[in-house]
């Protein structure tokens, strides 16, 4: 069985909608997964723009210390309904907890890119302070494999 990602709140490959969108709404979205692989000890979930135009795209989500019994988080699960023992990290804008879409006016579609990582220990040692570069070293370490999907926003200026 495949490892899969899967969100009621937008399709991959479409576009992501103004819930999701940090002036319109800044809501977490909904996502789900199956098919994690044997030996899966936890997850972790990753936002991330790879094309904010900073010269290394901009984390909109980490979280990590998922419990390996929950498949999915609820629309709105961030910051205050998110599992018992997961640990969101700090976004580009500062705090930890989702940060929604905000590519600069005319700068074109921006991806968003939203990855579930299959753990093979119950704790990453991450806290709310990490940014989403130090998420991503620890992940380096511990995936057993992952799954992501994708939506675009584009700030028209409108």
């Amino acid at each position: 069985m495949a490892f899969t990602l899967t969100s009621n709140s937008f399709s991959d490959g479409g576009t992501l909608p103004d819930a999701q969108v940090k002036a319109k709404g800044d809501t977490s979205p909904h996502l789900k997964w199956s098919g994690a692989p044997e030996g899966t000890k936890s997850f972790a979930v990753t936002c991330y723009d790879p094309d904010a135009p900073t010269g290394s795209g901009f984390w909109h989500w980490t979280v990590a210390n998922i419990p390996a019994d929950v498949t999915g988080l609820a629309e709105g699960a961030s910051p205050n309904a998110m599992p018992a023992g997961s640990v969101e990290g700090r976004t580009d804008y500062g705090p930890a907890g989702f940060g929604g879409a905000a590519p600069p006016p005319g700068h074109g579609p921006h991806r968003y890119i939203f990855t579930v990582f299959a753990v093979d220990t119950e704790k990453l040692e991450v806290t709310p302070d990490n940014s989403g570069a130090v998420f991503g070293f620890n992940l380096h370490f511990h995936t057993l494999a992952k799954a992501s999907i994708t939506a675009t926003y584009e700030n028209k200026g409108d």
